[in-house]
């Protein structure tokens, strides 16, 4: 579940109120063909803009072997900085919120009352791979981590996106994950899609909807304040 989660989630921007993310850019669309190139800099543009996000996603996890589909709805929360944030919260009959902060991910389960505490620092290189999966982080960044190819423009939910395929260089990371694609907004130039894929086929997706940024979400909201729940180290 951990990895499922770093893996989504990145993003960040600056405003007083929400702000769909199609005006981040003044709905600064691209037509014509374009290049990779082109892409990777409209991304930085929004990238630089970005402080804080708010979405709705839905993540299917699908094994192959079996032909068994998994699938968790919720909301997820980011705020950039030297450390960025994040927080997940899953919506019922699983319900619970996954947190991450600096070298630490905290996963809250209400049924039981427990907050189960992972350390991250020696996977600290995986998680930081993961947040640089196009919500902000600098493209000189993810093209350093991973070797990518602009596959096609397709439309996806009523908006045209330009689909980036992504190979990890490093060893470690490709041992996870064997390829990342990417489907980026032509307005927004956020992901909307996200798709995640193991060396054995199996999968994970992520999508976006309802995106808001520049909100001002709270540091506080980024915290887990939960009376008597009983916090367990899961090293």
């Amino acid at each position: 579940m951990l990895w499922v989660a770093v893996g989504l989630f990145t993003a960040a921007s600056a405003l007083g109120l929400a702000t769909p993310a199609t005006a981040v850019l003044g709905h600064h669309k691209y037509s014509g063909r374009l290049t990779l190139a082109e892409i990777l800099e409209r991304m930085n543009e929004a990238g630089r803009r970005l402080k804080d996000i708010s979405a709705k996603l839905t993540y299917t996890k699908v094994t192959v072997l079996v032909n068994d589909r998994l699938t968790e709805t919720g909301t997820l929360y980011f705020r950039s900085g030297r450390h960025p944030e994040i927080r997940i919260d899953f919506n019922p009959p699983d319900a619970k919120t996954v947190l991450f902060r600096k070298k630490t991910g905290e996963m809250y389960l209400p049924n039981i009352n427990q907050i189960q505490v992972y350390n991250l620092s020696h996977h600290q290189e995986l998680v930081q791979q993961f947040l640089l999966l196009g919500f902000g982080s600098s493209t000189q960044e993810l093209k350093r981590a991973y070797d990518i190819r602009f596959a096609k423009e397709e439309p996806m939910g009523g908006n045209q996106t330009a689909l980036l395929e992504l190979t990890p260089r490093n060893k470690n990371v490709a041992a996870q994950l064997s390829k990342i694609d990417l489907w980026i907004n032509e307005e927004s130039w956020f992901p909307v899609q996200q798709q995640f894929f193991e060396p054995s086929g199996d999968y994970m997706t992520a999508r976006y909807s309802d995106i808001q940024v520049n909100r001002g979400i709270p540091p506080s909201e980024f915290r887990l304040r939960v009376k008597g729940a009983k916090r367990v180290n899961m090293d």
